[in-house]
């Protein structure tokens, strides 16, 4: 059983994909141990509730510095034995400490198709704005392993969503996670279950 452990800053749309496809027996050798938010009052929290998941708000702001937070963030996935760890929506940054402890078992997503508008400040509507300013005719979604700089990691999956030209950027980010993000994040997380991502590098091949 591959214990998850899930960090969340807002309303965990893609947590509940996660919980939807445990529940269905999609991911039949996952378990979410915790789900761990930075911020109190995401209603992600209110997701894991509903379906007795052990949940806890672990704030970047209450420790004095980025080390001392991912002591915090170590100490409680550890205690919750987690094999993998899972960026649904998270908008804190983690330092090099808690990134070294799980390289190449942390996956995040990311609502474009990377290298196309991600990076700082890319992040909830945003890439979505910036896809229309552009005028693109495809975008997606991307799920990549974790590095310190900010959507650089290896990736592991991508799904292309059209642009349509009556887009409004929240039409558009309710496209992509529709179409894009709450299929390829559990497909993700059921490939590497299942031992079948090869990491060499920057390069993720996926294995038969």
């Amino acid at each position: 059983m591959l214990n998850l452990g899930i960090l969340v800053s807002g309303g965990g749309t893609n947590l509940q994909a996660i919980i939807d496809s445990i529940e269905s027996g999609y991911l039949k050798d996952c378990s979410i141990a915790v789900v761990v938010s930075s911020r109190s009052g995401a209603f992600a929290l209110e997701r894991a509730k509903k379906h007795n998941i052990p949940s806890i708000v672990i704030s970047r702001k209450a420790y004095e510095s980025i080390e001392a937070y991912d002591d915090a963030l170590i100490q409680c996935f550890e205690s919750h034995g987690v094999g993998l760890v899972v960026m649904a929506g998270f908008l804190t940054m983690v330092g090099e400490k808690f990134i070294e402890k799980y390289r190449g078992r942390i996956m995040n997503i990311h609502p474009s198709l990377i290298p196309s508008f991600c990076g700082k400040g890319y992040y909830g509507i945003i890439p979505h704005q910036k896809a229309l300013e552009y005028g693109v005719k495809i975008t997606g979604a991307t799920v990549h392993f974790v590095e310190p700089e900010y959507d650089s990691g290896p990736i592991i999956l991508q799904k292309a969503v059209e642009v349509r030209d009556d887009d409004t950027p929240e039409t558009l980010q309710k496209r992509v996670m529709e179409e894009a993000e709450w299929k390829i994040l559990p497909q993700a997380i059921k490939l590497f279950s299942e031992g079948r991502l090869v990491l060499n590098g920057r390069k993720v091949t996926i294995t038969d």
